[in-house]
This record gives C-alpha cells, structure tokens and sequence, in this order.
C-alpha cells in the first residue's frame, strides 16, 4: 500500500488539485458512501449475501485505481483537467475507502459500530495521519535542504513512505492518510526547496518503477490465491457486482458532477463526467484490501473471488474501450493538436540550445571548423523544419496563440518558483515565496476582462 499511495501522491500537482478540490472531495467521499451503499445493498437483496461481507465487498470495491486511464491519458494527450480530477478523486477516495474498510472489517468479525462510535473513530483516524504525514513530509522537507546527495534524498523518501504508514498505524491513525499526506508535501514542497531538478528526476523515476513493481506483485499474489473453481461458482455474485458498481459510479458521476457545478460552478462538462463514469478502474488496491481480510472470516474466499472478477471486468472492458470513447466524445481532436504543438516547440526549443552550444564551443584540436559549420547547418536546417511546422499549426488552429501564451506563463512562474527555491538551499530566505508573478498574471487577466 505505502508506494501505491505515495507514488501516486508525489506526481500529483498542488496547482492543478486546488482548483478543483472541491469536486474532488465530493467524489472521494460522498462517491465512496454511495458505491459501498449501493453495491452492498444490492448484493444483500439480489444475492442473499450477509450485510456485513457485501459491506467488505463495497468497501473493497470502492476504491478507484485508473493507472492504465491516466497513463493513457498522458499518451493521448488528454488535458490535464481531466487527469487531474480523476487522480485526485483516486488517490483521495483511496484513503476514505481503506479507511471505511478497517471500520467494516471489525463489523465482519461481530464488532458492534454505532454511528457516534465509528464516526469519532473515522475522525481520529483521519487526523492522527494527517498530523503524523505533515510531520513526517515537511520534515524530510527541511531535511533534504542541508544536502545535495540524490541516493540518500531518494531513501528518505522511501523511509517516510513506510516510517509514516507503520507509525501512523501503530497510534491509532490512518496510514494511508499518513502517506498521502506527506506523498503530496514532498512532491509539490520538500522537491522544490530541497531537491535540485536532477534529483526530483531521479526519485520519480524510482517511485515509478517501484509503483510498477508493486502492482506486479500483488497481482502475482492475487493469481497465487484465486482458485477458479471458486471463481466460476460465484459468476452470479460478479454479474450483480459488476452491474451495482456501475450503476453507482454513474451515480456518483452525473450527480455529484452537477451538484458541484450547481454549488461551486466547477464546469466539468458532461462529456468529462462521462469519462470519469466509465474510466473509474479498480485495481490493486481493491484487490490489496481483499487480500488483507482476516483467514478466520468464513466468507474471505467469496470476497476475494467477487473483487477480483469485478476488477478483471473493469481491466478488461472498460480499460480496453476508453480510448474508443474518448474519440467518440470529442475530447482528443484538441488535446492531440496540442500534444504535437507542444512536442514541436519542445524540438524547437532543445535544437536552439544545441545550436547555442555549437557556437559557443571551443574548437577541439581533432575537430576540423569545417565540421562545426557543418553540424550547425543540419540543426538550423531542422529548426526550420520545425519553425515551418508551428507556424503550419498556428494558421490551422489560432486557439493554438493562447496555449501557447498558457506555456510561457507556466514557464516563468516555475523559472521563478525555483529561484526561491534555490535562495532557501542557499539559506538567503528561510520561507518558500509564493510566485509574485502569478497575482501579476491575474490581475493581467481581470483587466482584458
């Protein structure tokens, strides 16, 4: 569970998660109480299953997992809006899920809950990890700031992924909050005042390959313990499962989606809340938390066998046909346009540094000019290639202007925002600045307004 968290934690953006966290945490919590209704209810009427295992069911199931979505988003070119809600809403609902299953499990084994009781609990466990993540990231933050060595700022973060969910755990508190918390301090903080860009680059490649890794595992795991006579004998189960799971999560989408346009006017078009329908994977987690049901619960086989079902549908059908509907919705013609306007400026960019560097090279005694006059004539050969092509997209698409100016203002308020960055490691400032430039911008804007 730790890496799972903080992976998905650190590669998620503060500036992009604040502007629409809101309908965010409408989908990761009151979305959660909806799919654990929902399908519990309709396991208990339509299949006679005890209350409390479809309660571990819904719990389990409850939990979004669309790494394959958004790792197909970032392929496609998809806007960053739409990854950002549906990672946010995932790595939020992750947490209210794991949370809301800890509570169920002891329900499962003859525990009684009352409503007062379980929600004191939920509110200690959601606060002793917070507590203990911000502790925990913003220290490692400050840490990381007195040093410049990429494999030991690379292990901290591995540390306080565990440290955090084993302490947290260990008081009482939520480690999944623990560690999603202190995944979001180091990644959008402690990574900018206390790592150089080599090391966030080396850390998150890291925290890729070991995200990957883990999700490996655990459907090794998941393949050592399902047995498919089990598996085939609980088709009924999988087919009122998969079907609630749905009907939920439409639900969920369309509903909560309007109530928060109507509330906050978040905008999120019908087209999105529809990608958001169909793109809410479950995944490892959910399998991860079916796992963890005690061996004394007579009922863990079922459950175990009943998730993994409906996750193998969600993999398999809904993960296959999401680009399909992507194309049918509308939402790629733009995004792809602007994928290949962003990569040819990126081209454009790089080949004028490589051109700079030309120039300003000394002549290695081996190297004959002519050669150097040679190289810079293929490189401003291709910039004009490429210079041909933007201004070929620009004409096609004049939205083209404006993302463009998006770019470049994005540009300066990272060129400055690593500059503060820079004077805290330097000790010329002990607090990060906020961008000035930013309340600049805005104000920029208000004005054309």
């Amino acid at each position: 569970m730790p890496p799972l968290l903080f992976e998905a934690a650190w590669n998620l953006k503060w500036s992009g998660l604040k502007q629409d966290f809101l309908p965010i945490s409408l989908y990761a919590t009151v979305g959660v109480v909806i799919s654990i209704a929902g399908i519990a209810l309709a396991l208990n009427r339509l299949v006679e299953m005890p209350l409390a295992t479809a309660l571990l069911v819904g719990a389990s199931l409850s939990a979004t997992d669309p790494v394959s979505v958004i790792a197909l988003f970032r392929e496609l070119g998809v806007g960053k809006r739409l990854t950002t809600l549906m990672e946010g809403e995932s790595l939020f609902n992750d947490g209210v899920a794991v949370v809301a299953f800890s509570l169920l499990v002891g329900l499962s084994l003859g525990d009684q809950l009352a409503i007062s009781t379980t929600l004191a609990r939920f509110v200690t466990f959601v606060g002793i990890g917070i507590g203990i993540g911000c502790a925990t990231g913003f220290g490692i933050s400050y840490l990381t700031q007195r040093f410049d060595l990429p494999m030991v700022e690379q292990s901290l973060t591995l540390v306080s992924a565990y440290s955090t969910y084993l302490i947290t755990e260990d008081l009482g508190g939520s480690g999944v909050i623990g560690v999603v918390t202190t995944g979001l301090i180091l990644g959008n903080f402690g990574s900018r005042i206390g790592m150089n860009p080599r090391t966030r680059l080396i850390v998150t490649e890291f925290w890729d390959f070991l995200a990957f890794f883990v999700n490996s595992i655990i459907f090794l795991l998941i393949g050592d313990q399902i047995r498919f006579g089990v598996l085939g004998d609980n088709l009924g189960t999988i087919a009122v499962t998969i079907g609630a799971m749905l009907l939920t999560r439409a639900i969920s989408s369309y509903g909560l989606g309007s109530l928060s346009n109507g509330l906050w006017r978040s905008q999120i078009s019908w087209q999105e809340r529809t990608v958001l329908c169909w793109g809410g994977l479950r995944g490892s987690v959910s399998i991860a938390l079916a796992l963890s049901v005690p061996v004394t619960l007579a009922a863990r086989e079922e459950i175990v066998a009943t998730v993994f079902g409906a996750v193998l549908f969600t993999l398999l059908v809904q993960g296959l046909t999401t680009k399909p509907l992507l194309e049918a919705l509308g939402l790629l013609n733009e995004q792809t346009m602007r994928q290949q306007y962003s990569e040819a400026t990126a081209r454009w960019m790089a080949l004028n540094q490589v051109l700079k560097h030309l120039k300003q090279a000394d002549n290695r005694p081996e190297i004959e000019p002519e050669f150097y006059r040679y190289q810079e004539a293929l490189v401003q050969g291709k910039l004009h290639e490429l210079q041909e092509e933007i201004n070929q997209l620009r004409n096609e698409y004049p939205q083209l202007r404006e993302f463009g100016i998006e770019q470049l203002q994005d540009e300066l308020l990272a060129i400055e925002a690593d500059f503060y960055a820079e004077l805290i490691r330097a000790g010329w400032l002990n607090n990060k600045l906020s961008p000035l430039l930013q309340e600049v911008l805005n104000e920029a804007e208000e004005k054309i307004i």
